[in-house]
């Protein structure tokens, strides 16, 4: 076991094989092997059609076309066949397998029990795990909030410092807040695809102290049942390509740079219930640009995302040139230009 929480998630994925997963449950007789691939039952929802699951060896995926309609890596498939989360199936294929974590890059914040898998300079929110490990997905909406915080400051400088115009600041509602549950605070609503705001999200000013959380979300609030900036991106044009990004501030950005159909995940991973959003505004003709933050988190997510969405409409992922890159980065010449000459 590594000596801290932290888990390089690709490392961990570039180490093991789908193979090997599958002989580690003894299911590797179960399956069939045909050139490239393996086909067998579903052991996610214990199937029997012997061609409903399938693994690509040369990908190192997995899919299932049956009751579970998805699909995923090494470490997607043992989050889902022992119902936990990501970074507790990566603990358990470290483990299982013997693979050199220690070697990894420990992160003060990840033994400090953050779960999120974005690093320390992301802007994307983060949360701290359920006691029990597991994936925490509950169905139910998030419930339309019976207030609204008032007299938020637009022209706090940490907003022109991210270079966001009054314009924006406007458009997306956000503020310095002074009083209320997100004091101290810039206060970003979070609004369901209705329009309807379910929650604030509070960012800290510059960087915090590191006692002090980055972010701040309500108690009892999901945001994997949520995408940031859906009531906008839903009102564009269908044959305009949808860029999903992971913070709060690289869609204002792209927003503000004319890319209007964008998406915010509030982290590097995307959930079912997002996945489920997204399919539900888009179809097999709609385009998707997976563009998350240029590091080990936002690599493993694209790359993630990128194979769950596939299957349903065109999906381009981009890479940013430089290690550390972000969405909120991008002038408006560079967002041009991904976005196909603007939106």
């Amino acid at each position: 076991m590594p000596k801290s929480k932290f888990v390089d998630f690709r490392a961990v994925k570039a180490a093991i094989t789908m193979e090997q997963v599958l002989a580690h449950y003894h299911l590797l007789d179960t399956f069939k092997r045909s050139g490239d691939s393996l086909s067998g039952p579903c052991p996610i929802h214990k199937g029997s059609n012997p061609t409903q699951f399938r693994v690509s060896i040369s990908k190192n995926v997995w899919n299932c076309f049956s009751e579970c309609k998805h699909g995923g890596n090494t470490l997607d498939f043992i989050a889902r066949m022992d119902n936990v989360s990501i970074h507790a199936a990566a603990l358990r294929a470290v483990e299982w397998f013997n693979v050199d974590a220690d070697s990894m890059p420990a992160n003060s914040e990840e033994e400090a029990g953050e779960l999120d898998r974005a690093p320390r300079n992301s802007d994307a929110p983060r949360l701290r795990p359920a006691p029990s490990g597991k994936v925490l997905e509950n169905l139910a909406p998030n419930k339309p909030l019976k207030f609204k915080l008032d007299k938020l400051e637009r022209d706090h400088p940490s907003l022109a410092e991210r270079g966001l115009t009054s314009e924006t600041i406007a458009a997306f509602d956000v503020g310095f807040c002074k009083k209320g549950t997100m004091e101290g605070r810039i206060a970003i609503p979070i609004r369901n695809a209705e329009g309807a705001v379910v929650a604030y999200a509070g960012r800290w000013p510059g960087e915090p102290a590191e006692d002090t959380p980055k972010y701040k979300l309500p108690q009892g609030f999901r945001k994997s049942q949520e995408l940031f900036n859906l009531d906008r991106a839903v009102k564009e044009p269908p044959e305009k390509p949808l860029i999903v990004v992971e913070g709060f501030f690289g869609a204002m950005t792209l927003h503000q740079h004319g890319c209007r159909k964008v998406v915010a995940l509030m982290g590097s991973t995307m959930s079912n219930a997002q996945e489920e959003l997204i399919r539900k505004y888009t179809n097999a003709q709609s385009q998707v640009i997976v563009m998350l933050d240029e590091d080990d988190a936002g690599r493993a997510g694209r790359e993630d995302i990128a194979v769950r969405l596939a299957r349903f409409m065109f999906v381009k992922v981009h890479a940013f040139a430089e290690e550390g890159r972000q969405p909120e980065t991008l002038n408006a010449e560079e967002v041009a230009h991904i976005c196909g000459g603007g939106q």
